[in-house]
């Protein structure tokens, strides 16, 4: 999400009234942050993996089901050079067998209790600015970073070059997003109707 100016976050404190005492007055405080320059995001394919029908006599009974992997670009565009990460949020978190490994594939709309499988997203041979860059992970909020291209949720990824451990402003940024799907064993599934995959993953733009 792209917002040039956040928020504002309003705190109203409380006020408190006693038989010999009453205040007069209460606190407002307004906080945010204006950014100079605007970035916007974009997947190739609307951003949409589709796995048409998988028949499930073809799915592994007791391991899990490895679907071929699928690729999208992914472009990032800023006003001007901008320093800023991506965070990948699961929608469907509850249904993640590892939330901080793994992206969630929904659950079974006929055994609620059934999760359908897990995602791995990861970010292949980023160029900046027209160069060559690494992909970076923090999952301190930004404090340090490590070279990783799988994109885990919740963990911030940016963007430098090859040895350069903290990410810089760019301009223009260009990827390709890996998608690895899974679905779980067979036996772990009731699979008498037509069973929809449901994995929802947004990725978020933060400026730092």
């Amino acid at each position: 999400m792209n917002r040039p100016i956040h928020c504002l976050a309003l705190t109203l404190l409380a006020l408190h009234l006693t038989p010999s005492f009453a205040r007069s007055a209460v606190d407002l405080d307004i906080a945010g942050r204006i950014t100079p320059q605007a970035c916007s995001v974009s997947l190739s394919d609307s951003g949409l993996v589709d796995y048409g029908k998988i028949p499930a006599r073809t799915l592994n009974l007791t391991d899990f089901t490895v679907l071929p992997n699928q690729q999208m670009g992914l472009s990032i565009s800023c006003e001007g050079p901008t320093l800023f990460a991506l965070t990948g949020i699961d929608n469907q978190g509850n249904s993640s067998p590892d939330p901080q490994v793994f992206y969630g594939l929904g659950m079974n709309i006929h055994a609620p209790s059934e999760r359908l499988g897990h995602v791995s997203l990861s970010l292949r041979g980023p160029v900046g600015d027209n160069a060559t860059l690494q992909t970076l992970t923090s999952a301190d909020n930004g404090a340090t970073w490590t070279p990783e291209p799988h994109a885990y949720p919740r963990k911030l990824m940016a963007f430098a070059p090859a040895g350069v451990l903290l990410p810089g402003p760019l301009r223009q940024l260009v990827a390709s997003l890996r998608v690895d799907t899974s679905i779980s064993p067979a036996n772990t599934l009731t699979l008498k109707e037509e069973v929809p995959l449901d994995g929802s993953i947004t990725l978020d733009l933060k400026y730092l």
